[in-house]
C-alpha cells in the first residue's frame, strides 16, 4: 500500500518523518500560522477562501513563507496527487502550517536552518467525522466556561494561529462540567464568541443569528452556512449575543471545517428548543450535501464503521 507524504519546503517526505525542531518558533511562541481545508470526493473544497485567509493570517504576524498564493495552491494540489493512492477513496483534511523558523540564537542545532517551515499534509477524515457520526443525530452540548476568548486588541482570532492555549483550557474545563460537552467562550463583556475551533449559530422564528465578526475567527464553513441560508430565505444577521437570548432559541448549531454542522440540543444543561435537531439545521445541511455531491451525515455514519478497524 502506497503511503502518505508531506509537502515540506518544497521537498516531499514520509508523513512519519516530517518534523520541526524543538527550537522552531512555533514550539517556542506558538509562532505558527495554519488553515484547515477538507474535500468532496476528494476533491478540495474553497481551497481559495482558505488560501486567502491563510496569506492574510501571515500578513498578521509578519511572516514570508517564500511562496506566492499561486505557488503555495500549486503545492497544495501537487501534495493531494502524490496522496491520492494513499487515500484510500476517503475524504480528507489538508492541514496548511506555517512557522517563522527556527530561533536565530540556536542556527547551528537546527538541521533546517531558520528560515520559515511550510508544511502540506493530506489525512483521512475516517477519525474526523467518524468520530462525530451520533451527533447529527443526538446533537451536541455547548456549556459556557469561565475561560474567555482573547480579545482582538491583545491577539486577533481572525488570523488562525496556533496561540491557542486557552482554547485547551476551555476544552479542560467543558470537559469536567460533563464528559463530552463542547466549549463554548465569550467575550469580556460576556457575549458568545465563538467555540474551541467552531462558530456558533441560532435560530429563532425565520432569523438565524451568528456572533459579530470582532472577537472570532470568520470561519470558512461559517461563510457557507450564511449563504446558503440567504438562499433558502432566511434572514441572517450578526449580532451581540448572550446566554440569555440562547435560553430563547428554537434551534442552534455549530459549523467547522470538517464536520460542516452539528446541532446543538442542549445549551447550558438545558434542552434547546424540543432538545431535537430542528428544521431548519435539517434544511441547512441537506442543501450543504446538495450543494457538494456528498450526504455529510451520511459520510461520517459511513466513516464511523470504520474507525475501529482503520488503521492511519
Amino acid at each position: 500500500m502506497a503511503s502518505r507524504v508531506v509537502y515540506w519546503n518544497g521537498d516531499f517526505v514520509a508523513e512519519n518523518e516530517a518534523r520541526i525542531s524543538i527550537f522552531d518558533c512555533a514550539l517556542m511562541y506558538g509562532d505558527m500560522v495554519f488553515e484547515m481545508t477538507r474535500s468532496f470526493r476528494q476533491q478540495p473544497y474553497r481551497l481559495a477562501e482558505h488560501l486567502d485567509r491563510l496569506y492574510a493570517s501571515m500578513d498578521y504576524v509578519e511572516i514570508d513563507c517564500g511562496l506566492s498564493r499561486a505557488d503555495m495552491e500549486a503545492a497544495t494540489y501537487a501534495t493531494v496527487e502524490r496522496n491520492l493512492p494513499a487515500l484510500e477513496g476517503f475524504d480528507f483534511q489538508i492541514m496548511h502550517d506555517v512557522t517563522r523558523g527556527g530561533l536565530p540564537l540556536y542556527d547551528s542545532l537546527i538541521r533546517e536552518g531558520t528560515r520559515p517551515v511550510v508544511s502540506i499534509n493530506v489525512f483521512p477524515l475516517v477519525r474526523h467525522t467518524g468520530g462525530m457520526a451520533e451527533r447529527y443525530v443526538s446533537g451536541g452540548h455547548y456549556v459556557v466556561t469561565p475561560q474567555q476568548s482573547v480579545p482582538a486588541r491583545y491577539v486577533d482570532p481572525k488570523a488562525k494561529n496556533r496561540s491557542r492555549i486557552y482554547y485547551k483550557v476551555a476544552e479542560l474545563q467543558a470537559a469536567r462540567m460533563e464528559a463530552g460537552a463542547m466549549a463554548l467562550l465569550t467575550d469580556e463583556h460576556g457575549y458568545i464568541t465563538e467555540g474551541t475551533g467552531n462558530n456558533f449559530f441560532m435560530a429563532r422564528g425565520n432569523e438565524i443569528l451568528t456572533p459579530r465578526g470582532h472577537d472570532i475567527l470568520r470561519g470558512v464553513s461559517r461563510g457557507v452556512c450564511m449563504e446558503l441560508a440567504a438562499q433558502l430565505g432566511y434572514a441572517v444577521r450578526e449580532a451581540d449575543i448572550g446566554p440569555y437570548d440562547v435560553r430563547a432559541a428554537d434551534e442552534v448549531w455549530s459549523t467547522s471545517t470538517t464536520v460542516c454542522m452539528i446541532p446543538v440540543t442542549r445549551f447550558n444543561f438545558r434542552p434547546v428548543g424540543d432538545g431535537r435537531p430542528g428544521p431548519v439545521y435539517r434544511r441547512l445541511l441537506a442543501a450543504w450535501s446538495d450543494a457538494v455531491g456528498v450526504d455529510i451525515a451520511g459520510q461520517a455514519r459511513e466513516y464511523a464503521a470504520l474507525r475501529t478497524t482503520w488503521v492511519p
